[in-house]
């Protein structure tokens, strides 16, 4: 059954969330998975993408947008549709809604900025995933924690 984590951002700013997921991508990548990060529109898939190529100046992620590289066999997919078959590991899910694919992933990372919105949406994909009987984990994380040394 698919293992789903929250980690809850304690800073509203896109910047801290969007340097959560860089640092999530990185430790999944490291250990070995293959990753599609969901984003809610392309504009998003695009700034991670532009992201992950600079975030850390030693370390490299090999990945793409899949908008671009659709049929490309990446360690790391951006899209902000239907994942491609081939990724079932990880999903690293920014959307606004419970995606309908999450169930074929082995894990699910929800991560969640301070703003109230989010949080609000967050809460609702929370009870969505905890009444149908998944495993559910919180982290509540520092916007200091992303800060790449």
């Amino acid at each position: 059954m698919t293992r789903v984590d929250f980690y809850l951002i304690d800073h509203a700013t896109d910047g801290s969330l969007d340097a959560a997921v860089c640092k999530l991508t990185h430790k999944a990548f490291r250990l070995g998975h293959r990753i599609y990060i969901l984003t809610p529109d392309f504009t998003h898939a695009q700034r991670l993408d532009r992201l992950l190529w600079i975030f850390s100046a030693g370390s490299f992620i090999p990945h793409g947008l899949g908008a671009e590289t659709p049929e490309a066999d990446m360690p790391v997919l951006i899209g902000y549709d239907e994942p491609p078959a081939a990724y079932e590991d990880v999903l690293i899910q920014l959307a606004p809604q419970v995606p309908e694919c999450f169930s074929r992933f082995q894990r699910v990372a929800e991560v969640v900025s301070g703003a109230d919105e989010h949080k609000a949406l967050a809460r609702e994909r929370f009870r969505f995933y905890r009444d149908r009987g998944y495993t559910l984990q919180t982290h509540n994380i520092s916007a200091g924690d992303f800060v790449e040394a």
